[in-house]
């Protein structure tokens, strides 16, 4: 089977180091990490400069990853990354993240949904699209084992939704 192309959407400060370990696990192709310098660089330009970013780092993904920390639904740029991805009717679903651990904070405290801030004819996004909670003992590995059939459950939701 052919590895899909994602884009992970996530809180750069809080999460960077959770999301390399997501990133790891090879079973799919994500986008090419940005590096903390790039993403300062692309800030100071401004608002369109960030948009044109993630519109051509998002172009050719069938799917849009958004791995949910502590304060991911709180980030505009993750708001943008979602919206976006609805609308340009690529698979979409959320992970929690916050029971990786990280090298620097150890285990982090469970996000909001960011999918429950959007609705769709009524009803709220996150009643449509998963945001699964690798709640046990060994996250990595329960995330790593199922994350490829995550993505294409995503992309045949969005699909349900044309």
């Amino acid at each position: 089977m052919l590895k899909r192309q994602v884009f992970y959407s996530f809180h750069f400060d809080n999460d960077v180091m959770r999301v390399q370990q997501i990133r790891n696990i090879g079973v799919i192709e994500g986008n090419t990490p940005v590096s903390l310098n790039e993403w300062e660089s692309i800030k100071q330009k401004g608002k369109s400069a960030i948009e044109k970013w993630i519109d051509d780092n998002m172009r050719g993904r069938s799917c849009v990853i958004v791995l949910v920390g502590s304060e991911t639904a709180s980030r505009k740029w993750v708001k943008y990354e979602i919206k976006k991805a609805w609308e340009d009717g690529k698979g979409l679903l959320g992970v929690y993240i916050h029971n990786i651990k990280c090298p620097r904070n150890g285990k982090g405290n469970k996000g909001d949904n960011p999918f429950k801030q959007f609705s769709l004819n009524g009803e709220k996004l996150s009643n449509i699209v998963n945001c699964y909670d690798p709640y046990r003992y060994d996250a990595y590995n329960y995330i790593a084992d199922n994350i490829d059939s995550w993505i294409e459950v995503g992309i045949e939701i969005r699909n349900n939704y044309k």
